[in-house]
């Protein structure tokens, strides 16, 4: 009866730290939903600022449709709203895992599922890091991956 009542105590403190992680993810790729718009606009101005300097250096020109089809191609290149949304969903499923994972659900072991997730969460954070193309967002991306890499660890403690 101790050892059922020490592995229910573990199982909680686990559930809670992983909670914890999963609650900085979230945060994080808000953080990252919040930036992104900025980066094209961002992309845009530099742009604009570069072309002009290089096109009253040669004597040349170059017309708004010009700048607007690149800063399009961009826009397109570095759109994370799709890996963004997944994250989130992610985060939702992690959190009902866990509601639901109580005493009584011993038939549907979570270890698997949840490893599946991470691996998941791992995917789309690498993907914002190809994509986003922003400084900011590398750095944010370097902490979500390192909050998926601790809860990885810890989720291989899960049968």
């Amino acid at each position: 009866m101790a050892l059922v009542a020490m592995r229910r105590t573990e199982g909680e403190a686990l559930t809670q730290a992983l909670l914890g992680h999963v609650d900085e993810i979230a945060r994080v790729v808000e953080s990252v939903a919040e930036r992104a718009p900025d980066v094209v606009a961002e992309y845009r101005d530099r742009l604009v600022a570069r072309v002009q300097d290089l096109v009253s250096q040669a004597g040349l020109t170059v017309t708004e449709a010009d700048l607007v089809r690149e800063v399009a191609v961009f826009a397109e290149r570095s759109d994370i709203a799709e890996e963004i949304n997944r994250l989130r969903s992610h985060v939702e499923q992690f959190r009902a895992m866990a509601a639901a994972d109580q005493p009584g659900n011993a038939d549907k072991p979570p270890g698997r599922t949840l490893d599946f997730l991470i691996q998941e969460m791992q995917r789309e954070a690498n993907t914002i890091a190809a994509k986003a193309n922003d400084l900011s967002i590398a750095h944010q991306v370097v902490g979500l991956k390192g909050e998926i890499d601790r809860m990885k660890e810890q989720i291989q403690n899960i049968a």
